[in-house]
């Protein structure tokens, strides 16, 4: 059951100039190519960094990412951020994953005691990367949030996780082999959720992105306003912090945000939480960590209230409205 987010807190009213920026879902198709989204389906084969590659070529653009990587033969949601949106790619990581595996018990295992061994492994486990990854092989802690044994044909079996960033599946079948005492094999591996991006929306193929740009070139850009989302669609999960117009290029230069330029935010921030600042149109600015919680920040008329880690923006996007200190 997804978490529904708190209330927002508003602090002033006010509205933003038409004359900067757009709303974020009414952006023209190249600006939104500027900051956009694509919640891709990874097909069997290449590599992640070969499928941003493909994708840079699709769309001719100079910048594209991807975040999480998936090995070659796995599938399923890999999402591919295109040029500012890279920014922003790094909030995917904050939440959790989910993916349906594919598994091979090397000895016969009853149901019974499958789905009791699978329950222990929910929570925080211990996990050392497998000699094919990416990344140093040191053990760490990752949360495995829930497993649910979908099918049981013979040896085979079909397992849905869902788990925190990081989280090797192949690893973790593994393990669950050796605690059953028979040893167990991943066979195939999708990736079906990344945060609040789900198939429920539509994952997009390499060969639907392609048609979207022929008939792009047709004139009918349609197709690939359904390929190619708002960055915002990847934030929408997250705790959020509305600003004025006048506070926008501040930011993008590198301010922090102080209480003053904050028109509304959620409820429910704490100190230290990872936020995602907008403007009133609601296009994202910047990624912050929060200095103090939504209360300190009612009570208080100013102050520094939101440290930027990672401005999105271009600056320039909105006018200069701010001083700097000469």
């Amino acid at each position: 059951m997804e978490k529904q987010k708190a209330p927002l807190i508003e602090l002033a009213q006010e509205d933003s100039n038409p004359s900067y920026g757009y709303p974020f879902d009414k952006r023209p198709i190249d600006v939104l190519l500027q900051y956009g989204i694509i919640p891709l389906d990874k097909p069997e084969g290449p590599t992640s960094h070969e499928v941003v590659s493909y994708v840079r070529r699709i769309l001719n653009v100079k910048k594209a990412g991807h975040s999480g990587t998936l090995d070659p033969p796995a599938t399923g949601l890999l999402p591919v951020g295109i040029g500012e949106a890279t920014k922003a790619l790094s909030t995917l990581l904050l939440g959790p994953k989910e993916y349906v595996a594919v598994a091979r018990l090397h000895d016969p295992v009853g149901e019974e005691r499958l789905r009791k061994v699978l329950q222990e492994f929910v929570g925080d486990i211990y996990q050392r990367p497998p000699q094919r990854s990416s990344v140093k092989r040191i053990t760490r802690v990752r949360r495995i949030y829930s497993i649910e044994l979908l099918e049981q044909v013979g040896k085979l079996i079909l397992l849905k996780v869902s788990c925190q960033a990081g989280t090797y599946i192949r690893k973790l079948i593994y393990d669950v082999g050796e605690v059953l005492g028979c040893g167990a094999t991943m066979v195939e591996l999708r990736r079906i959720k990344v945060c609040n991006i789900s198939e429920q929306d539509g994952f997009v193929r390499l060969h639907d992105l392609l048609y979207a740009k022929e008939m792009l070139a047709a004139g009918d850009e349609s197709y690939m306003r359904r390929c190619v989302r708002p960055v915002e669609y990847a934030t929408a999960w997250m705790k959020e912090v509305y600003i004025r117009d006048s506070a926008v290029d501040a930011i993008c230069h590198g301010a922090q945000l102080a209480i003053p330029g904050i028109v509304r935010l959620s409820s429910d921030i704490a100190a230290g939480d990872i936020v995602v600042i907008y403007t009133l149109k609601g296009e994202i600015v910047a990624i912050a960590q929060a200095l103090l919680s939504s209360m300190e920040i009612v009570e208080k008329e100013k102050g520094i209230a939101f440290k930027t880690n990672r401005v999105v923006m271009k600056q320039g996007t909105y006018g200069r409205l701010w001083r700097s200190k000469e």
